[in-house]
């Protein structure tokens, strides 16, 4: 079984494509990777980062469905508008029917580092019908309903095509971090403490997480409940 990770290279290894690949390691799971921008960064700062030629980035995506099966695929990092597209294209051309698709909207590193343009930032509504699941953390959610023009962003997605939208509430305030998945026909909450310090790469390892337990086949709200478990640890462990 493999899960097809899409997204950026993190040189620290803190984030991006190589917190995915050791969560779905944690999970038992064989990764895939499809690089769609190689960045030099330390835990304070982005110092570089270059965006993949979208033609590559297809090729990987191509690639990885030619490997074998994808139980399910998780899309990080894109950088750009023409990524953005072209990642839309190769789901729509090669992703087999009934693979889930789980969208981290990497806007900007934890640093304050742009890591999607503006462009990119609009463009952003034509992957949504092919995701089942977008994971916005607060910032990451207002600054998708400026680009979708929208009072309501959770609405906006939905209304754009994504099958369900979990809203991360780690920036909020309080003594426990609580999440709102929200999907056509219920909302569910989930709770955790909220821990002391924090960790870079937790948005990479939930999202990478839900995939996993989609993978799986376990039904969404059950892939929620477990990925925020693994990533509780994950952040008892720093």
């Amino acid at each position: 079984m493999a899960v097809l990770m899409i997204g950026g290279m993190d040189s620290s290894g803190g984030a991006g494509l190589l917190r995915d690949c050791a969560t779905a390691a944690a999970f038992n799971i064989a990764a895939r990777v499809a690089v769609s921008a190689v960045t030099a960064q330390t835990d304070s700062a982005v110092l570089r980062a270059d965006i993949c030629a979208a033609d590559l980035v297809q090729a990987q995506i191509r690639a990885a469905f030619l490997q074998g099966p994808v139980a399910a695929v998780k899309i990080g990092m894109l950088g750009n508008a023409v990524v953005v597209r072209a990642v839309a294209e190769a789901l729509r051309t090669d992703l087999p029917k009934g693979v889930p698709v789980v969208l981290d909207p990497v806007i900007a590193s934890s640093s304050g580092k742009a890591l999607l343009d503006a462009a990119g930032l609009a463009v952003l509504t034509e992957l949504l019908p092919q995701v089942d699941l977008v994971t916005p953390n607060l910032p990451e959610l207002a600054r998708l309903g400026e680009g979708l023009g929208a009072d309501d962003p959770v609405a906006a997605l939905l209304q754009a095509g994504a099958g369900a939208v979990l809203v991360k509430g780690g920036h909020d305030i309080g003594a426990e971090a609580v999440d709102r998945l929200v999907m056509a026909d219920q909302v569910t909450t989930f709770t955790a403490p909220r821990l002391p310090g924090t960790r870079r790469g937790t948005g990479c390892t939930l999202a990478a997480a839900i995939a996993c337990g989609l993978a799986l086949v376990q039904p969404l709200p059950e892939a929620v409940k477990q990925a925020k478990a693994h990533v509780t640890a994950y952040l008892q462990a720093a």
